[in-house]
């Protein structure tokens, strides 16, 4: 019987065995609040602490600096939302081609006097140079730019963007969370002020995240409450999952040059067998993350192809998960001037730990015969 071959790792991946043991004495046996004085609050804090460590030693930075969230939605709402909370109003610039959970906090700045300015990409998806010189002269408060897009892939060079938005007086803040365990990502290197990670992109539990910050930037909390995470998110912890994230983050920091390496080998030969099919590639002459491909052909409806590819065993992606309700095509390829039509046809590749190589050659074999199909219905309903 045919088993069904996950390509979505970009969506999320699934639940790592070691993250899991490490998970379940917190989901039972082991127990308390953090908050507390006795022997059950002191062990869930040195879970905590531990896990801290794990997450901060993943990227680079001091276990002081990583303040836990209930993922990177949240992580993303605190830096545009608590960064601003403090500042004066002024602009905040964003790539064009940020995730939602950027774009749209920003956009809610509009209401407290903020300006709003999207940095245009070029059509390979990388910012455009003339347009970030022209915002860093207007002098943003605020920049947010993501390392590695969640649909393309591509890798910005947020290093020498963040020295220049610093340069310029800005605060700057990168969303790493598609890059965690895909990439080598270092805190220091980056030379950023802030920075999100997810657990679940990376093997961990849904619902962990956290805000890498340099202790120098205030930020206002979103939540009042109790002052846990330096009273930047209080709330009591979710220690299982804290525990999952610091170990997943452990796991993806020693894989990540050999797995680095094996996706892309996949990723090419992938890739190889698109174009044979005559498929358009998205981003493919720019650095990208080893296991993202991103492509599309004209006249081919994305969802309807991605529902056909699931009804044969392969799940994909139309695009971002966090998007899959608005019927719009990819507003990562609108902005890289990519025609709305061709948008509409694009479907999203992720590779991840468990993908081999027969599992490309199925796949691509599966998408040739589902191209076949369509073509027919097409030329059927054109007669």
């Amino acid at each position: 019987m045919f088993a069904p071959v996950y390509l979505d790792w970009n969506a999320t991946a699934p639940l790592e065995p070691v993250v899991r043991e490490a998970m379940l004495p917190w989901l039972g046996s082991r127990f308390g609040n953090a908050s507390s004085r006795h022997e059950y609050g002191r062990q869930a804090r040195a879970a905590i602490d531990e896990a801290r460590a794990k997450v901060a030693a993943a990227v680079g930075a001091h276990a002081t600096e990583v303040i836990f969230t209930s993922g990177g939605t949240e992580a993303n709402n605190l830096f545009v939302k608590g960064a601003a909370g403090l500042m004066k109003p002024g602009l905040i610039a964003i790539s064009a081609i940020e995730h939602p959970c950027v774009r749209e906090p920003a956009k809610q700045l509009r209401r407290a006097d903020w300006t709003l300015r999207e940095i245009a990409v070029d059509r390979a998806g990388l910012v455009k140079r003339t347009d970030w010189l022209a915002v860093l002269a207007t002098k943003p408060g605020l920049v947010s730019v993501m390392l590695a897009n969640n649909e393309t892939g591509v890798l910005q060079d947020v290093a020498a963007l963040a020295r220049e938005a610093k340069d310029a007086g800005a605060w700057f803040h990168t969303d790493a969370v598609q890059a965690l365990g895909k990439i080598g990502v270092d805190f220091r290197a980056l030379g950023v002020n802030a920075m999100t990670l997810s657990a679940h992109k990376i093997g961990g539990p849904l619902g962990a995240g956290a805000l890498v910050v340099d202790k120098r930037l205030e930020l206002a909390p979103l939540l009042a409450g109790g002052g846990q995470e330096r009273g930047l998110r209080s709330g009591t912890e979710n220690i299982a999952a804290l525990v999952g994230f610091g170990v997943a983050c452990e796991l993806a920091a020693a894989r990540v040059s050999g797995e680095n390496v094996r996706l892309c080998g996949l990723r090419d030969a992938l890739e190889a067998g698109l174009a044979a099919h005559g498929m358009r590639i998205f981003s493919a002459g720019a650095a990208r993350l080893p296991n993202t491909v991103f492509f599309a052909t004209e006249g081919v409806d994305g969802e309807t192809l991605v529902a056909r590819l699931d009804r044969a065993g392969f799940a994909c992606a139309s695009g971002s998960a966090c998007s899959s309700a608005n019927p719009e095509p990819s507003h990562t390829l609108l902005a890289m001037g990519v025609e709305r039509e061709v948008a509409r046809g694009a479907v999203r590749v992720s590779l991840g730990r468990d993908t081999q190589e027969r599992h490309v050659v199925d796949f691509l074999a599966c998408l040739g015969q589902q191209m076949s199909e369509l073509n027919n219905l097409t030329a059927v309903a054109v007669q």
